[in-house]
Parts: C-alpha cells; sequence; structure tokens
C-alpha cells in the first residue's frame, strides 16, 4: 500500500458476488471477507483504562469499534443476540489480543430488563462506565409497498434501534461522570430514506433527533452524545436483508465508487470517545463515501 493509497481502490471496488443469508447475518459468511481493522488500526493511547458497552459489538461496525477501542486502551463489553455468539468470541479474541478485557453478554435489546442487565454487567464485570456505544440495528428491506411494512416488523425496527437506546442511556447514567461519551450510530437513511427501508430510516432520523436532544439534556453533567451516520458499509445486515440481486452493487452509487468497510469507520468512533473531541458534542460524523449529509 503506498503513502497515499487511492481511496477509490483502497479496499474492495469491484462489484460485490450476489449472496444471501439468514436474519442476523454473520461476519464469517460474507463474501469477501470483511476489514475490521484486524491488520491495520494502530492505538496510541486515547482511550487508556476507559470502559466501553458496545451493543451489536460482535460484527460489523460494532466488531470494528472494539477493535480499536482495545487497541486504545480501552476494556469493553460486547452485547449481542445468543445466535451471533460465533461472532461474538473471535470480537473477544481479537480484543483479548490487544491486552485488553472483553466481556461477552447476549441479550435482546427489544427487552426493557435486559437492558438494563447489560449496563450492570458492564459496571459489575469492567469496574464502571465510561462509554456507551449504541450501536445495535435491525433493517428488513420491503420491496412490495407501504402494505408489506407489518406492525411485527415496525415494532422490531423502533424497539431495536430506538427504544433500548432510551432504556441503556436511562440505566446506565448514574453511572456516567463528567468526561463521559455516548455515540450513537445513525445512518445516511435519516437523510436519504430509501422506499425499501421505510421503517428503518425513520427509527435512524428518530436516533439522529434523540442524540441532539440527548446531548443537551446531558451537557450540563459534563457527559457528551454525538453520532456517527454511516452510508453504504459492508456489514452483515446487508446480505442478510437484502435481495441477493442489490447486493452486487451496494455501494457503487457513491463518489468514491464502492462500499465502505468498517475499518474506515471505528476511527470516528475513537475521536468521538476520545479528549480529542471534549468540544464537540451534538453533532454528527458522516462517513459516506462522498455521499453527502445536511
Amino acid at each position: 500500500m503506498s503513502e497515499n493509497p487511492d481511496p477509490r481502490t483502497q479496499f474492495v471496488a469491484e462489484e460485490l458476488p450476489e449472496q444471501e443469508q439468514e436474519v442476523p447475518g454473520y461476519d464469517w459468511q460474507m463474501d469477501p471477507a470483511p476489514d475490521h481493522g484486524e491488520d491495520s488500526y494502530r492505538g496510541s493511547g486515547k482511550l487508556e483504562g476507559r470502559r466501553a458497552l458496545i451493543t451489536g459489538g460482535d460484527s460489523g461496525i460494532g466488531r470494528a469499534v472494539a477493535i480499536a477501542f482495545a487497541r486504545e486502551g480501552a476494556d469493553v463489553l460486547i452485547n449481542y443476540l445468543e445466535a451471533e455468539d460465533a461472532d461474538a468470541q473471535e470480537t473477544v479474541r481479537l480484543v483479548e489480543d490487544a491486552g485488553r478485557k472483553c466481556v461477552a453478554y447476549p441479550g435482546d435489546l427489544r427487552d426493557e430488563q435486559t437492558c438494563g442487565e447489560i449496563v450492570d454487567a458492564a459496571v459489575t464485570e469492567l469496574g464502571g462506565l465510561d462509554i456507551l456505544v449504541l450501536n445495535a440495528a435491525f433493517q428488513m428491506a420491503q420491496g412490495g409497498g407501504l402494505q408489506d411494512f407489518t406492525t411485527e416488523q415496525i415494532d422490531r425496527v423502533f424497539k431495536t434501534n430506538v427504544y433500548s437506546m432510551f432504556w441503556i442511556c436511562k440505566a446506565a447514567l448514574p453511572h456516567l461522570a463528567p468526561g463521559s461519551s455516548i455515540i450513537t450510530t445513525s445512518s445516511i437513511e435519516a437523510y436519504e430514506p430509501a422506499p425499501p427501508l421505510l421503517d428503518y430510516a425513520a427509527s435512524k432520523a428518530a436516533v439522529l433527533n434523540l442524540t441532539k436532544g440527548l446531548s443537551q439534556l446531558l451537557a450540563p453533567q459534563g457527559i457528551r452524545v454525538n453520532t456517527v451516520a454511516p452510508g453504504p458499509i459492508w456489514t452483515p445486515l446487508i446480505p442478510a436483508t437484502m435481495p441477493a440481486d442489490k447486493v452486487g452493487t451496494f455501494g457503487q452509487d457513491t463518489p468514491l465508487g464502492r462500499a465502505g468497510q468498517r475499518a474506515e469507520v471505528a476511527p470516528a468512533y475513537v475521536f468521538l470517545a476520545s479528549t480529542d473531541s471534549s468540544y464537540v458534542t451534538g453533532e454528527r460524523i458522516g462517513v459516506a463515501g462522498g455521499r453527502t449529509m445536511p
């Protein structure tokens, strides 16, 4: 790799193979294999001694964030669905290889009591809590129109993507001291809603608004709240929730002409978790390959 790699070709730029997975989707089944920064991320102590809870930390962006945080000196607890345990154990291995503690805690975020138990486990196992990364999400594309969005699916999307944020933040707040950071994962879908992802896009708009409101509410306590808004990133949600014929061209409509990798998103979370962003709250960082957001 050259000193200044071309961002159009730095990662996989050719058309992706058509593929499908069952929900929730698994990293180990993806072709090509995703890049979480396993071989590229180098830490510099930005999060030394910090303690982070990462939802959806078994795979996708969550795994990349867990790796980056560990290499920056943080211990982490990752939450995930029980069906994703194989992916979660790989994340544990990668974090421990970085010399940090990783607690794997399965649980469905659609349940308020479970959200509280996850926070309690993080505080107990890590000795406290400094960083929340609210990253877990569910989506399911529907191609037939409004009637295809069932109440069951809408309920799952909003409980996973939005309700859980209220529940986790409420449970965590008594444990967060001044200097703590809450980072949500919104999406370009909050700005450019794709009709097949109508409910998901609406939930991500809610996440964006919730982030801004929480930042104002918690600033007097010295707690910062920000969001990362990814564009088309190569995660298990794509082959698990999109038609196979759409996967092949995923991300090629961006100005950079390709899907993004998780390794390209994780540094935004490191910035927002660290004191480098001490005067940043209520803001959004877009990581979308050149697709612009207002």
